[in-house]
């Protein structure tokens, strides 16, 4: 299928609620999961909330990552979208996912400028 674009968006639980917690580290964890990914990193963006949790964004040549940790509930929302088919946001999903320390997974791939794309264009994951 022909797409302008890939965006993954992804539940992960059982995460770390340290590494969720540390603004330090999930920068870290997220630009790397970028280059990872092969993307080229231009901006990058991360609050770390008061008693606890962290979102950010690095966004990308082909786009952008986000994520909004939730550590008291081991929980964290990622968002992953490339423009283009070079770059693959499964791989930097996956990444984060295991740098996370996530024992579940649950993302869905839903192409970006098809137009009204079917159910059956949109793929699932989970463990």
């Amino acid at each position: 299928m022909d797409t302008m674009g890939r965006h993954v968006i992804a539940e992960l639980w059982g995460c770390s609620a340290n590494k969720l917690n540390d603004l330090h580290n999930i920068e870290r964890i997220m630009v790397n999961a970028a280059l990872e990914a092969g993307a080229e990193v231009r901006e990058v963006a991360f609050h770390k909330f008061a008693p606890q949790g962290v979102s950010g964004v690095v966004i990308i040549s082909e786009s952008h990552l986000t994520i909004h940790s939730f550590p008291e509930h081991g929980y964290a929302s990622i968002d992953v979208y490339t423009c283009g088919d070079r770059i693959d946001p499964n791989v930097a999903c996956d990444y984060i996912t295991k740098s996370l320390g996530a024992t579940r997974l649950e993302s869905i791939e839903v192409p970006r400028g098809v137009g009204a794309f079917q159910l059956e264009d949109v793929r699932v994951r989970a463990f």
